[in-house]
Parts: C-alpha cells; structure tokens; sequence
C-alpha cells in the first residue's frame, strides 16, 4: 500500500485557513480555468473541472468567482492569461522528498522563486525525476473522523474500490485510483458522510518518521511553498511524532 503523509490532512486544514484570507479562491480560480480550457465548462463531462468546483465549495468560494473562472478557462472573458502547468521537484531538510504542482503564467520567474525558497529553508531544488519515482498518482479522498466507525467505513470505501483507508490525526485518508475518484466519493456522500476534499495527488510509496524538531523545519518549508502564489499543491513523504500532529488539530 501507499503511504499516508500527514501532509495531506494538515494542508486541508491550512486550506480552510487560507480561504479566510482570500489567497486559495485565487489558487483554486486558477485551476478551474485551466479544467474549463483544457475539458471544457461541463462538469458532467470534465472530471477535473468537477473536482476543482468542489473544492471550491469545500472553502465556501462565492458561486460567481466559480462562475468567471470557468468563463476564462473557455475564452468567454476578457483579460485572459495563459497559464502553465508545472510540476517542480526537490528535497527538504532530513531527506524529505517534495512534489511541487505549479500554475504560472511566467516559468521564468516561477523557477528562481521556488529555488529560493527551498535555499532559504534548507532545501534544495532538483531535476525532473529526482524524487517522482517515490509517489504514485492516486485518487485521495479526506474525511473527518468524529463520529465514524472505521471499520464501518472501511467496508463501505472498498466495496466502492478503493484501495486503502487509514486513520490520520482527526481524518480519514482514503486512496483509489484515479478512474475510480469519482465511484468512491459519490459512495462516501451517499451515506450522508461529508467529503473534506477530494482530489487527485501524488502518494508517497513510503513515509519517512521525523522527530518533533526535524517536523518543523520541514513544515517551515512546506509552508512557505504553499504560501507562493503560483503553487497550486505541494506533496511531501514525511510523518510527524504524535506530539506535534496533536498540536496541530
């Protein structure tokens, strides 16, 4: 099985966070245009767009924001900018492999922003391929966990064909394929269960386990990745002691 980072689940909670400050509407405005441009304004018929909607809801983005981006993403709209999906790859401190999606209408000056972070907080950027060959794309599903039996759920996900599910702080991660992302939430949400986020990310294939100081010079980091306004995700393959994911809730 894939592992599980504890990424995931705090960069949903960082995400609702943000939403407050008004950053993630734009982030996520980007990728609905880039969804409506390449599949489409039909979400029926655009899986991509779909998630990218939902997850807009998910952050309570106003419908008309949702609304314009689409309209950008097909040419009905003025003012419209090419944007360009990158995927930038690197080291942390201690090992800690990291997967950078990017969304940028000038790689030129994307690429020198982010190789400056990683240099600033003890990382370094590296070449496509450096360490994609530790995640797999899947399918990832979060689920708050109050008032859930996990075995309860974990039948339910797997009937649906999912292919793991596990217990992440306060959530639930659940993983399947890309092609089965759709089959596997619309099951979870006929249950009446709510569906945190639901998208497609890169898992790492191992985790590797940090001390409490070593987790927060790697979050410093990833933090701050998350923060450029062109990064649209960030992965990572690292789990956190207990201590400090409880400090986190």
């Amino acid at each position: 099985m894939a592992g599980h980072s504890h990424w995931a689940s705090i960069k949903h909670k960082k995400g609702a966070a943000d939403a407050k400050k008004g950053k993630v509407f734009s982030k996520i405005a980007r990728m609905i245009t880039v969804a409506a441009r390449k599949g489409g304004s039909d979400p029926d018929m655009n899986p991509k767009l779909q998630l990218a909607i939902d997850k807009a809801r998910s952050v309570n983005m106003p419908k008309d924001n949702v609304e314009r981006a689409i309209q950008k993403g097909t040419g009905d709209s003025a003012g419209d900018i090419e944007l360009f999906e990158c995927l930038y790859e690197g080291y942390g401190p201690h090992g800690v492999a990291m997967m950078i999606e990017i969304l940028t209408d000038n790689k030129n000056r994307t690429v020198p922003e982010i190789r400056k972070i990683f240099g600033r907080f003890g990382g370094n950027m590296g070449e496509a391929g450096c360490v994609s060959w530790m995640f797999e794309k899947k399918g990832l599903i979060i689920v708050n966990s109050s008032n859930l039996n996990e075995d309860d759920l974990m039948m339910l996900v797997l009937d649906a064909g999912a292919e793991d599910l596990q217990k992440v702080g306060d959530v639930f991660q659940v993983i399947c394929s890309q092609a089965d992302l759709g089959k596997v939430k619309k099951a979870i949400e006929g249950k009446n269960i709510k569906v945190e986020t639901a998208e497609v990310s890169w898992i790492p294939k191992n985790n590797i386990d940090l001390e409490e100081a070593e987790g927060r010079k790697v979050l410093r980091l990833m933090e701050a990745l998350e923060d450029h306004d062109d990064v649209q995700n960030v992965y990572s393959n690292f789990n956190l002691p207990q201590s400090l994911l409880a400090e986190m809730q």
